[in-house]
């Protein structure tokens, strides 16, 4: 499937980000300003989630990264911890035949082997049935901590080193990206954040050392292509210097 790219007046090509991550939050808050349950929060951001492919299709992003569920979550109740599991269990099966008609290549990111089998056995079908399409990368993190991605990593490179199969001096910055969950792709280039707070809550710490952030003061639910390209034209006008003077 070919399809142009919609260009954004005023954010020249060499200033769009090529890998967009997001923090969708506020489901919940925007459910109880308009007294539905939590659920129907999540479903609602699920909504904005299909509207944000698109948008990215739309506009040419290589990769999009969704916070969908923190290794931190499980600490919520149990029964809204199960409705979420079920939720994501859907919609892995649900959204098959759009990322395949798209040519939407989706990956999970995260401790995975902690997740129900049912999960489990989605992300395996989706992720087998799209490997090959390149229009988008599409990762959910899922059980997912940046701490913990951190120290999967360290450990990992412990054992290579015990067992002897990698000198301690070959570490280096390089070898240490190849043990995270993002191998082979590039760090994100913008940062969006919804629901109005101002922190990454431990996503993709390693990532995103050099990535533009940008806060936005509205619920998940309501996130549009507007605002997409918003926080797109705020990113053009960033000076990214990586540490450098210029």
């Amino acid at each position: 499937m070919t399809r142009s790219v919609q260009r954004i007046p005023n954010v020249p090509p060499e200033s769009m980000p090529r890998h967009v991550a997001i923090i969708m939050d506020g489901n919940r808050r925007w459910a109880k300003r308009r007294h539905l349950p939590s659920l129907e929060g999540h479903r609602r951001g699920v909504k904005s989630v299909r509207r944000t492919i698109s948008a990215c299709l739309d506009l040419g992003i290589e990769t999009l990264t969704v916070y969908t569920f923190s290794s931190e979550n499980w600490q919520r109740a149990a029964e809204e911890v199960s409705a979420l599991m079920n939720l994501l269990s859907f919609h892995l099966r649900k959204e098959m035949e759009d990322f395949v008609e798209k040519e939407v290549r989706f990956r999970a990111l995260g401790r995975l082997d902690g997740l129900p089998d049912k999960i489990l056995e989605g992300i395996d079908l989706l992720e087998s049935t799209t490997k090959d399409f390149r229009r988008l990368n599409f990762n959910i993190a899922v059980n997912y901590g940046g701490r913990l991605e951190l120290v999967d990593a360290a450990r990992e490179l412990a054992h290579k080193v015990a067992q002897g199969t990698l000198n301690p001096d070959d570490i280096d910055e390089t070898l240490f990206a190849d043990q995270l969950t993002t191998v082979g792709q590039a760090d994100p280039d913008l940062l969006i954040r919804t629901g109005g707070d101002h922190r990454i809550s431990n996503f993709l710490l390693w990532q995103l050392a050099y990535t533009e952030l940008v806060f936005m003061n509205l619920y998940w639910p309501e996130f549009e292509k507007i605002h997409m390209i918003q926080a797109i034209e705020e990113f053009s006008r960033r000076e990214r210097r990586f540490g450098a003077t210029k």
